[in-house]
C-alpha cells in the first residue's frame, strides 16, 4: 500500500507538469541566451531574421519556439451504474429466488440499520409465504436494476472463483505439521488512509516501525526469512505449505485437527503488499500456458518442480493473517459459512467478492455469467458480501463456490466473461 501511495504521489507530479505544458500547448525552449523564463506562448511569432522585440521575452536574441502540443491522456473514468428494466435481465425468470433469500438476510442483518435499507429488510422480514411468485415480486417491488459498466463504457468484465478449502493441521508443530497458519503480528499497523488524506479514503494503510519510521510491513520473502520472529502468532501448523498459500488466496477455510475435529479460520489482516498472481508467474516464466493456470494446474506444476515452490510462492508478496472461528451457524436463518467483508457468513453459489467502490457491500446482483470451462449460462441472484484483493474495477466478480474439493476443482477452473446488475432499493440512485 506504501508503494501505491509513491505511485501515487509519481503521477501527481506528472499531472502537475502535464497541466504547466498545457498551459500554452507545449513547455517554451528557451534560447540559450535567456535570462528569463517565458510563462507562455505568442499566438504568432516573428520570422527569426527579423529584427523585432519578440512580445513574451525582450531579452531573447529570437522568440522561443514552442514545439508541437503533446496530448494529453485522459483520466481514467470510474464505472458506472444506468437504470436498466427488469427485461434486460436475461434468465431472471428462469431464476428460483428462494435460494437467494437466505443470503439476502445475512445482508439485512448488516443493513437493515441503515436509512436506504430499512424498507426493502422490513420487506423481507414481513414475507409470509416464500413460493417463487411472492419472492419475485418481493424484489422486483423493494428493488430497481442498474447496470454495471466499466469507466470505458463496455459491459463485460472477468469472473473468477474461490472456495473455502480444508487443510489438515495441528496446533503444535511437528511431524508432518511443519508449516504455519500466521495470525496478526504485535508490530502490524494499520491506518484508515482517510485518517491521512480524503483521497485516500478507499486505502487501509499498513506499516511497521523501524526507528522513527513508519515503513513498508515485511513481503511474503521477507516473513518467511523471519519466521523465527513470528513463530509466538502462529494459530496452527498445516501439513502442506501449497496448501496454507491457498488459504490465503481464499481468506477462509476449515482446519481439521488430528483428532478429528475441525476449527475455521477467518480473515483478519493483510501485509499491505499488492496480490500478485503465480499463475501469472508461471505464465510469464514459460512454464505454464495461460490455460493451464489454473489452480490446479499451478498445483500439478508445484508437484513437478518441488524445489522451486518456494520461489514461486514469493513472487506474490501479499501475505495473509487469521483468526480463529467456530463452525456452525451464527444465528439462525443465516448461512453456515465464513464471514465475508460484510462481516455476515456468507451462501454457497449465491455470494461474490465485488470491488466496495463499484458495488456496494450487501447489494443483490444480478450476474449473467458461464460455468467454468464451459459455454453454459451460469444466470442467478447473488449477495456482494465479500471483497478481494485481485478484485479491483467495474464488471469483476469473485463467485463463491462454498466449500470443499469439488467446489475447489470449480473455482479454480473458473475465468469467465461476465455481465453484472446491481439491485438499488428504490428510490436510491447511485452516487
Amino acid at each position: 500500500m506504501f508503494q501505491q501511495i509513491r505511485r501515487g504521489v509519481r503521477l501527481a507530479v506528472l499531472a502537475s507538469a502535464t497541466a504547466l505544458l498545457a498551459a500554452c500547448g507545449s513547455a517554451p525552449r528557451p534560447g540559450p541566451a535567456s535570462p528569463a523564463v517565458m510563462t507562455s506562448c505568442p499566438d504568432v511569432q516573428p520570422a527569426a531574421a527579423t529584427p523585432q522585440v519578440c512580445p513574451t521575452c525582450p531579452a531573447c536574441a529570437a522568440c522561443p519556439v514552442c514545439p508541437p502540443a503533446v496530448p494529453v491522456p485522459e483520466a481514467k473514468l470510474p464505472p458506472k451504474l444506468i437504470a436498466a428494466e427488469w427485461s434486460a435481465l436475461e434468465g431472471w425468470a428462469d431464476d428460483d429466488l428462494r435460494e437467494a433469500l437466505p443470503a439476502m438476510r445475512a445482508s439485512c442483518s448488516a443493513l437493515a440499520s441503515r436509512a436506504e435499507w430499512r424498507a426493502p429488510c422490513a420487506a423481507l422480514a414481513s414475507l409470509v409465504q416464500e413460493d417463487s411468485a411472492a419472492v419475485r415480486a418481493f424484489f422486483e417491488s423493494t428493488f430497481r436494476p442498474w447496470q454495471l459498466l466499466n469507466g470505458d463504457g463496455t459491459d463485460q468484465g472477468l469472473v473468477t472463483g474461490y472456495y473455502e478449502p480444508l487443510l489438515r493441521a495441528s496446533r503444535t508443530r511437528g511431524g508432518i505439521y511443519m508449516h504455519p497458519i500466521h495470525g496478526v503480528p504485535d508490530d502490524l499497523l494499520v491506518s484508515d488512509g482517510a485518517s491521512l488524506h480524503p483521497d485516500l479514503k478507499h486505502l487501509r494503510l499498513r506499516g511497521r516501525v523501524e526507528g522513527r519510521k513508519v515503513v513498508p510491513y515485511w513481503s511474503r520473502s521477507e516473513l518467511d526469512a523471519r519466521a523465527a520472529e513470528l513463530d509466538r502468532k502462529v494459530l496452527f501448523w498445516a501439513a502442506d505449505a501449497l496448501d496454507v498459500f491457498f488459504l490465503q488466496v481464499q481468506g477462509s477455510g476449515q482446519v481439521e485437527l488430528p483428532d478429528g475435529s475441525r476449527v475455521r479460520v477467518g480473515y483478519a489482516d493483510q501485509n499491505g503488499h499488492s496480490y500478485q498472481s503465480i499463475g501469472r508467474w508461471l505464465v510469464d516464466q514459460g512454464e505454464l500456458k495461460l490455460e493451464q493456470a489454473s489452480m490446479q494446474g499451478i498445483r500439478q506444476w508445484a508437484r513437478a518442480n518441488p524445489s522451486r515452490v518456494a520461489t514461486m510462492m514469493a513472487a506474490n508478496p501479499s501475505y495473509v493473517f487469521f483468526r480463529e472461528l467456530p463452525i456452525g451457524k451464527q444465528a439462525p436463518g443465516l448461512p453456515e459459512g465464513p464471514l465475508g467483508a460484510l462481516g455476515v457468513p456468507i451462501a454457497g453459489e449465491r455470494v461474490i467478492a465485488v470491488d466496495p467502490r463499484s458495488v456496494p457491500l450487501g447489494a443483490p446482483v444480478w450476474l449473467d455469467t458461464t460455468r467454468p470451462n464451459s459455454a453454459d449460462p451460469l444466470r442467478r441472484l447473488i449477495m456482494a458480501q465479500d471483497t478481494g484483493g485481485a478484485i479491483k474495477g467495474g464488471v469483476r466478480a469473485d463467485f463463491f463456490w462454498g466449500f470443499g474439493p469439488e467446489a475447489g476443482a470449480l473455482a479454480g477452473r473458473m475465468r469467465q466473461q461476465g455481465r453484472m446488475w446491481v439491485l438499488l432499493p428504490v428510490g436510491v440512485t447511485p452516487p
